[in-house]
C-alpha cells in the first residue's frame, strides 16, 4: 500500500459537511470575489443561486495519488479564487475525483476560504463506477458487478446496457449515497443523470421514457429527503444531434417527464452538454422542438427555464492553443488561446457556466483570466 492510499476512501466515521448552496450564501461569495472579474462573471442558476461562469471539472487524469493531490489542491485553490461551481461524477477516475473534491471542500472550509452555502457542488450517476483502480480482467469486472450490484439486488442484469450503464432507481439511490460519502457532504446541490442517451443505443424510445420517468421520480424523492438540491441530465451527444437520430434527446420532453414525476414544481433544473468552438451545435443547430418550431438547444433551454452548463469548453485541451489569429481581434485583451476559447463559451447567451478541467494551479490562474474586470 502506498503512503497516500489511505486517502482514497471517504471514511464513514468522518462527519459529513452539513448544508447546501443557498441564494444568500452564493450571493455573499459573489460579493466577496466579484471585483476581480467581469461584471457578468456570476450568473443565476434556475433556483436563484449564483454560480461562477467558469467552473472546475474533474474528468481527466490518471487514477493515481499524484493526480488525486493535484485535483485536491486545485479545487481547494479555486474555492479561494472565486470559482464556486465544482463538477464531478462518481465514475471519474474510479471515484477518486469525487474523493479529491471532498477533501478539497473540507480544506477550503477549514481555512475559511468558503462556506458550504457558498459553493455549488455537482456530480453525476449512470455509469457503474469502479473503485480506486481498474480491474485486471473482464472476469474480475464481472465479479465486481455481481458482488456489488447484482447479488445485493441494486441491479438486475437487464437494467444494465453497454456493459456498464443504468438509470434504474435503486441504482441511482445507491450512487447518490456513495457520492455523498465520497464528497463528505450531507447534500449534493445538482445531481445529473449521466449520458442518458446511452440507453437509446439499446432500448426503444417508449422504454427509455419509462426508465427516465422512474429515475426522475426517485430524484424527486431524493430532493424531498434533502440529499440533493435539484437534478438534470448531463449529456454528450443527446442534446446536440438532430431529431430522428437514435440518440436524440428532446429537452421539452425531458421537462414533460419531470413534470409528470414532480408536478409543476419539479426540480429538473439544468442540462450539461459540450459547447465549444469546435462543437457549437447548441448555438447554431436546430435540434430542439418547441411546438411547431425547431430551435437550437440554448434557445430552447432559455424558453423552458432550464440552466445550461457547458462541458468540454477547451475540447480536452485541443482548443488551448493554435486558434485562428482572428480570435485575438474578437476577444481583445486576452493573452492566450485557452482564455479566448473560454471567453467564446462565456459569451453565449444562455450559458450559465463553462466547465474547464483543471488540475494544475497555473492553469486555474490562466483560465480565470478569460473574464477580466472592465
Amino acid at each position: 500500500m502506498g503512503k497516500r492510499d489511505s486517502l482514497q476512501a471517504a471514511p464513514a466515521t468522518r462527519q459529513q459537511i452539513a448544508g447546501k448552496a443557498t441564494v444568500e450564501g452564493t450571493a455573499r461569495y459573489a460579493r466577496r470575489h466579484g471585483q476581480r472579474f467581469a461584471a457578468d462573471f456570476y450568473r443565476s442558476l434556475a433556483d436563484g443561486s449564483l454560480a461562477a461562469s467558469i467552473g472546475i471539472g474533474t474528468y481527466l487524469g490518471q487514477p493515481d495519488d499524484d493526480d488525486d493531490h493535484a485535483y485536491e489542491e486545485t479545487v481547494s485553490r479555486s474555492l479561494a479564487s472565486g470559482v464556486n461551481l465544482i463538477d464531478s461524477a462518481i465514475n471519474y477516475r474510479f471515484q477518486r475525483s469525487e474523493r479529491a473534491v471532498g477533501r478539497a471542500i473540507r480544506a477550503a472550509i477549514d481555512r475559511g476560504d468558503a462556506a458550504r452555502d457558498e459553493m455549488f457542488v455537482c456530480t453525476k450517476g449512470g455509469y457503474i463506477p469502479l473503485d480506486g483502480t481498474p480491474p485486471g480482467s473482464r472476469e474480475e469486472y464481472n465479479h465486481y458487478l455481481e458482488r456489488e450490484y447484482f447479488a445485493t439486488g441494486l441491479l438486475m442484469p437487464e437494467d444494465v446496457v453497454a456493459g456498464g450503464h443504468s438509470i434504474a432507481p435503486a441504482f441511482l439511490a445507491d450512487q447518490i449515497a456513495r457520492s455523498l460519502s465520497n464528497l463528505r457532504l450531507d447534500a449534493i446541490d445538482l445531481y445529473y443523470v449521466h449520458n442518458p442517451e446511452q440507453q437509446l443505443d439499446v432500448i426503444p424510445h417508449p422504454l427509455f421514457r419509462e426508465r427516465l420517468l422512474a429515475a426522475f421520480r426517485l430524484l424527486e424523492e431524493q430532493v424531498a429527503a434533502g440529499r440533493i438540491g435539484g437534478y438534470g441530465c448531463a449529456t454528450w451527444a443527446g442534446l446536440r444531434v438532430p431529431p430522428g437520430n437514435r440518440n436524440h434527446i428532446d429537452l421539452a420532453e425531458i421537462v414533460e417527464i419531470a413534470t409528470e414525476a414532480g408536478g409543476g414544481s419539479h426540480h429538473m433544473c439544468a442540462v450539461q452538454l459540450p459547447i465549444n468552438l469546435g462543437m457549437a451545435e447548441a448555438v447554431r443547430a436546430p435540434t430542439q422542438r418547441l411546438g411547431s418550431r425547431t430551435v437550437p438547444l440554448l434557445q430552447a433551454a432559455m424558453e423552458l427555464g432550464i440552466s445550461v452548463v457547458s462541458s468540454a469548453t477547451l475540447m480536452q485541451a485541443r482548443l488551448a492553443d493554435g486558434l485562428p489569429a482572428q480570435l485575438g481581434e474578437t476577444f481583445p485583451g486576452l493573452a492566450t488561446d485557452a482564455q479566448r476559447a473560454i471567453a467564446f463559451v462565456r459569451s453565449l447567451p444562455g450559458v450559465t457556466t463553462a466547465l474547464v478541467g483543471m488540475k494544475r494551479i497555473p492553469h486555474l490562474a490562466e483560465n480565470l483570466g478569460a473574464a477580466p474586470p472592465a
